[in-house]
């Protein structure tokens, strides 16, 4: 595993731009120096993969920032996404013994990562961790069932809807002073939402101009959009 050593200063804690959305938020600052003594930052290329779908869970990671896709493997060999992590998220099986899905960069990305027998054990030690704990895998079971029903009953519009809905809510952060719009950059290109979306890059192009001429959104580049009528696109969405 090619794990990097942390950079100065030797906490990265403190210069991580994600803590107080992390797992580790609620953590004190002696919990987390400890937690620092057992984590390394890992720097991803676009395509590596951290975690293989089945094999020991020996680790578990903290995205601190770019995008990583969950997927599974079905019984022909196809690729099933089961979702997107994004900045903040927390990658792994604690207390597991084989991970259930596989983990792959979509863009160049970094995390945290920590052994997961050594997570493991930090958890039980420190009883708000653990509770963040059960409070993010209920969280993740919300968004799977959620995304489940995108990729299963959704015509394209929805998809495409619904996406840019999620990819605002999680990584949008320019606002533009409006409650309903906001600007964000789509790290994703075209190719990539159509494979995440199981839809065609035509067809990702063909939606995301459509609804562009209908001012519901805004393209200022080709990986920049604005939602210029949240409410309007939420019902494109359902």
């Amino acid at each position: 595993m090619d794990v990097l050593k942390s950079a100065a200063p030797s906490n990265f804690c403190d210069t991580c731009t994600v803590r107080n959305r992390a797992i580790c938020s609620d953590l004190t600052r002696d919990e987390l120096n400890a937690l620092n003594g057992i984590g390394r930052q890992r720097k991803l290329r676009a395509g590596e993969q951290l975690i293989w779908e089945g094999d020991e869970a020996v680790l578990v990671a903290n995205v601190i920032d770019g995008l990583l896709k969950l997927s599974s493997q079905t019984s022909d060999g196809r690729e099933q996404i089961l979702g997107i992590a994004y900045p903040s998220d927390f990658l792994g099986r604690p207390f597991g013994g084989s991970t259930p899905y596989g983990v792959e960069a979509l863009t160049e990305a970094q995390v945290c990562v920590f052994e997961r027998r050594d997570f493991d054990r930090f958890a039980r030690e420190h009883p708000r961790l653990e509770h963040k704990l059960l409070e993010r895998t209920l969280s993740e079971l919300d968004r799977t069932r959620k995304w489940m029903l995108l990729l299963g009953r959704m015509n394209a519009e929805q998809k495409i809807a619904s996406f840019l809905l999620q990819v605002a809510d999680r990584a949008g952060d320019s606002d533009t002073g409006e409650e309903d719009r906001v600007t964000f950059d789509l790290q994703l290109s075209r190719q990539q939402i159509a494979d995440v979306l199981g839809l065609t890059i035509e067809t990702v192009s063909r939606q995301m101009t459509r609804m562009k001429s209908q001012g519901l959104i805004d393209l200022p580049s080709r990986r920049t959009v604005t939602i210029l009528d949240r409410y309007a696109l939420e019902d494109r969405a359902e």
